[in-house]
């Protein structure tokens, strides 16, 4: 074999090692607050695409503090702008499709692939049927075929992370203005029928302030608390959905963990990462603690067993390294991880991604506090929604990875749920 021939051959496994991989992770940027200097980073494999995607494409902005992101469908993707107080509509490649103007104060997004469903802090509302009006939260049913409200109901003050388990929404309620509005702060869970947006119950975690995007695993979830930053230290609630869907009391539902999950994701095994920052007003300093969490032993074991300090490869020593963490993700179809470094919170952040064993494989500039990660399917790999099931229901023909996505096209060495059960996909 002459050195041409090496060489053509040496391109050839390269390309096939990219192709393979297809990593195509969106970014949101929140920039500023008040600002208005929200942006998009697409990047694509191992390098960064754009640093202001969603400008490129539609030559305007994206808006003020871009707080979620998800996908709807197959063509069909929702971003919540914050400050800005749209949920704006892009298609895979970026162009914008629609906004809808009727949420104020929107945070976080779930779907079921029909309706597209939203948390606010708001406390109006205008839907199909005319403006309703709340005291607390609320959350807002958007019906994705024409971006309209079709529905809204209350639920605590300032509402946080949602979830979609089984035909039912769960929504962490932070009551995070409680410093400064006349309520205290919230320490509920709100378990909501999708399909009518009747409360169901209502689960007492004695947790206040749950806060932040939640992490969901099947039919756990990992809700961050980071307390009051002075008396009430930061905690992790562990929530079993189908055993709040069952009845069983509120304490049978969760597990509180001493430790914080400020930014959180759903690992290739199940699991859950944590990135904790615990801050103080009284030393005016943060504490981290970095974790992963299996969420059924925790269940099984209320909290003495399931948490480890154990990440893939150089994960865990490479984000210590950071000036100041700012979120953590697993692309659910490859394994791939990545996180981002807010650095200091008004420059240029980082963007690192890591092999799903957990080798560096390069950090990268992306813009001011980059914290909302969605990966989009390979090429030749079709989203088909996040199915709104149990586990009970996973028992049909079809392969879903641990966040309920149907896969059609499995990776050797990760987990997915086949008849209900677990397994690791072979070659």
């Amino acid at each position: 074999m002459n050195i041409r021939t090496i060489f053509l051959f040496c391109i050839l496994c390269f390309t096939l090692k990219n192709l393979s991989a297809q990593e195509r992770i969106i970014l949101l940027n929140e920039g500023n607050w008040q600002a208005d200097n929200g942006k998009i980073t697409y990047f694509v494999n191992d390098a960064v695409v754009s640093n202001q995607w969603f400008r490129d494409v539609n030559k305007q902005k994206l808006g003020d503090t871009p707080n979620d992101i998800i996908q709807v469908n197959d063509n069909l993707i929702a971003i919540s702008v914050n400050w800005s107080n749209i949920i704006q509509y892009i298609s895979p490649d970026g162009k914008a499709v629609a906004a809808t103007e009727d949420v104020p104060n929107n945070r976080c997004l779930t779907t079921d692939g029909k309706y597209v469903y939203v948390s606010s802090y708001g406390h109006e509302c205008a839907t199909v049927s005319g403006m309703k009006y709340f005291t607390k939260g609320f959350v807002a049913k958007i019906d994705a075929s024409n971006f309209k409200v079709v529905d809204a109901v209350e639920v605590g003050y300032e509402p946080e992370g949602i979830a979609l388990y089984n035909g039912h929404l769960f929504v962490a309620n932070t009551g995070g203005y409680a410093f400064q509005e006349n309520h205290d702060y919230e320490t509920t869970v709100t378990v909501l029928d999708a399909a009518t947006l009747k409360t169901v119950r209502n689960i007492d975690t004695g947790q206040i302030n749950l806060y932040g995007k939640m992490s969901q695993s099947g039919k756990y979830l990992c809700i961050n608390s980071p307390g009051d930053y002075y008396d009430v230290q930061a905690a992790t609630i562990i929530l079993d959905c189908d055993a709040a869907l069952r009845g069983l009391s509120d304490r049978d539902c969760f597990v509180k963990l001493e430790y914080a999950a400020t930014y959180s994701c759903t690992a290739s095994n199940g699991n859950f990462y944590a990135v904790g920052a615990r801050y103080s007003y009284y030393s005016g300093e943060y504490t981290f603690n970095y974790i992963a969490i299996d969420p059924a032993r925790v269940m099984e074991s209320g909290g003495a067993d399931g948490i480890s300090d154990q990440m893939p490869g150089t994960v865990v020593n490479d984000i210590k390294k950071m000036t100041m963490p700012y979120g953590i993700y697993v692309n659910p179809y490859t394994g791939y991880i990545y996180a981002t470094d807010a650095g200091s919170f008004a420059a240029a952040g980082g963007l690192y991604q890591w092999s799903p064993e957990g080798k560096l494989l390069g950090s990268h500039k992306v813009y001011i506090n980059p914290g909302h990660f969605l990966a989009l399917p390979p090429d030749g790999m079709k989203f088909e929604g996040v199915e709104a099931v149990s586990d009970d229901d996973y028992t049909d023909h079809s392969i879903y990875n641990l966040q309920g996505i149907k896969v059609t096209n499995p990776i050797p060495g990760q987990l997915y749920i086949h008849n209900g059960k677990k397994f690791i996909h072979q070659n």
